[in-house]
């Protein structure tokens, strides 16, 4: 991915209550909120979808089922396909879902 897209995707995820960045072992990036990742960045963008949306997704071009964390609703994003207003409605649905109730409320109700 290019610096220009990760320091968006880095900015749209800061956005949202208690979000920390976390680099592993093997350079990927990811967003967290209590530990729990929704935004993960290696090679691709992937972000966590529920199941029935990421259904939906998958059938569409631009999205594909993430290897391995595929199953539990992650979707690899094309950036340049798919566009930043759906990449950041996609980060909002992605922290709500990781996110304690507490928080998501907070974000729900701003």
């Amino acid at each position: 991915m290019k610096t220009s897209e990760i320091d968006e995707i880095r900015r749209l995820c800061l956005l949202y209550p208690e979000v920390h960045e976390h680099i592993d072992g093997f350079g990927h990036v990811s967003f967290r909120v209590k530990d729990k990742p929704f935004v993960i960045i290696g090679e691709t963008l992937s972000i966590k979808t529920l199941p029935a949306t990421q259904e939906i997704l998958i059938e569409q071009p631009g999205y594909i089922k993430a290897p391995y964390i595929g199953r539990h609703g992650w979707v690899l994003v094309e950036v340049e396909e798919v566009g930043w207003r759906v990449i950041e409605g996609m980060i909002r649905e992605g922290y709500l879902i990781a996110a304690p109730k507490r928080l998501a409320n907070l974000v729900q109700n701003r």
